[in-house]
């Protein structure tokens, strides 16, 4: 007997999380390591003085940071979900649900996505879309776990290598534009791993989008799932595809300056100095997901927790090592870009002297 579409879906849900278990982050990489903060060694602050909260598109946040979309669609990972809305409810920061299309499709499905706010009623939850969704679904999928938020998915390097993937991208920027019309929560759009252009930044936050996560290349890269996913050879050529991470946010925080909208910025984003030079750059919040699976899978809940506490610490000490005393600030201070990273932007023609004598 031939599973059903729904069982076939719950299969995949489980061996993307197994694969980015076992996968390399990469290949390439993020671009922070040419991105260069100046050391202040009179930074004239007290510990004190230094508060992480953030306001997160008029949502309270105790540093900036969103546990990224991960997983759901499958009763094996109920347990998973359960435990990431415990972290994020005692460290108070966000968090964001994987697709929710199971779900909307198996309504079996749906307490595996609901069991996050059940474990964290008070806490700043995203529901998750893909761009295909229509409208009605994606109220649906909000008022699924009552959430603050709704994030919209953008792969199509992804769908393209996944055999069952989409293979139809007309459309998405006017369904996007409807979902925003319809829902009651503002929308962010995000892209999965491969980078958002500026172009398509823009072209977004034109449509009515609140916010941009520009997911960018140097994390989890979703071609390498599916490639191992099909075993077969197909979709090795296309493993460096992408815009990395610190240039799609320099790129978007670039063309989107005086907009209302926020950026958020993620794609193999591990440390607390990633998370700093994020800031710097322009970032309103930065979003984990890889790094935080590792661990709670690997490590236990507690030892996410303990990890999560030790970042927010390393960034209140990297926020007075700068002289800044908000997350806010950090986008004034000044920061010298090289590398690959500059060669990219000066043929771009954006000017890297610019963040340096900020």
């Amino acid at each position: 007997m031939m599973k059903s579409n729904h069982s076939l879906r719950s299969n995949r849900k489980l061996d993307h999380i197994r694969h980015a278990l076992d996968l390399p982050p990469g290949p390439g990489t993020t671009g922070f390591e040419d991105i260069h903060l100046l050391h202040r060694c009179l930074p004239e602050l007290a510990w004190e003085e230094v508060e992480l909260s953030t306001s997160f598109l008029g949502l309270s946040l105790s540093a900036p940071l969103i546990i990224n979309a991960l997983t759901g669609g499958a009763r094996d990972v109920t347990d998973i979900n359960a435990s990431l809305a415990r972290v994020a409810a005692e460290m108070g920061i966000g968090l964001a649900v994987g697709s929710q299309r199971a779900a909307l499709e198996d309504p079996g499905l749906e307490d595996t996505y609901r069991v996050v706010r059940r474990e964290n009623p008070q806490g700043v939850i995203l529901a998750n879309v893909g761009a295909h969704t229509a409208p009605a679904d994606a109220c649906r999928a909000v008022e699924m776990i009552d959430a603050d938020l709704l994030q919209v998915h953008l792969n199509p390097a992804q769908e393209l290598v996944m055999p069952e993937g989409e293979r139809d991208f007309r459309g998405l920027l006017a369904n996007i534009g409807d979902i925003i019309a319809t829902v009651k929560v503002p929308v962010i759009v995000k892209e999965v791993g491969f980078g958002m252009a500026p172009q398509d930044s823009l072209a977004l936050v034109q449509a009515g989008c609140k916010g941009i996560d520009i997911g960018g290349k140097g994390g989890t890269n979703f071609i390498a799932i599916e490639e191992a996913r099909r075993r077969d050879t197909c979709g090795q050529g296309l493993l460096e595809w992408g815009i990395p991470t610190g240039i799609s946010l320099l790129e978007t925080i670039n063309i989107l300056q005086g907009q209302n909208v926020v950026v958020i910025a993620s794609g193999g984003i591990k440390t607390s100095t990633d998370i700093a030079k994020c800031l710097a750059l322009g970032a309103g919040a930065v979003g984990i997901a890889g790094r935080f699976l590792h661990i709670l899978i690997k490590k236990g809940e507690e030892e996410l927790k303990g990890a999560i506490k030790v970042l927010k610490q390393e960034l209140k000490m990297l926020l007075i090592l700068t002289g800044t005393a908000t997350p806010a600030a950090m986008k004034n201070i000044p920061l010298v870009i090289t590398g690959r990273t500059a060669a990219w932007l000066r043929a771009r023609g954006i000017s890297v002297e610019t963040f340096a004598s900020r």
